[in-house]
């Protein structure tokens, strides 16, 4: 199983390594990452491996979100089948 991970905001140093650190927590394997800066403007997509996590898949998607708010930025986590069929045509 896997999910995806979008992190949208303003630039700021550490983004990458505090998301990173999080999914660590929940034994959320990192599969693959993209991101870039617009100016002042971060974005980010991240595949990570979700088949061993520690925790219920809902409070990594919350903790996610939570950390982003800490941040000032919009973190949204969901299982990779999802994000497919909301990207199919």
């Amino acid at each position: 199983m896997r999910a995806v991970i979008t992190v949208i905001g303003h630039d700021a140093v550490g983004i990458l390594a505090k998301v990173s650190t999080r999914c660590s927590e929940y034994n959320a394997n990192v599969i693959e990452v993209t991101q870039s800066v617009l100016q002042d403007m971060f974005a980010m997509i991240m595949l990570v491996d979700i088949s061993k996590i520690n925790k219920p898949f809902a409070e990594l998607a919350d903790n996610m979100a939570e950390l982003g708010d800490s941040l000032g930025l919009k973190i949204h986590t969901m299982h990779e089948s999802v994000f497919n069929c909301m990207h199919h045509i």
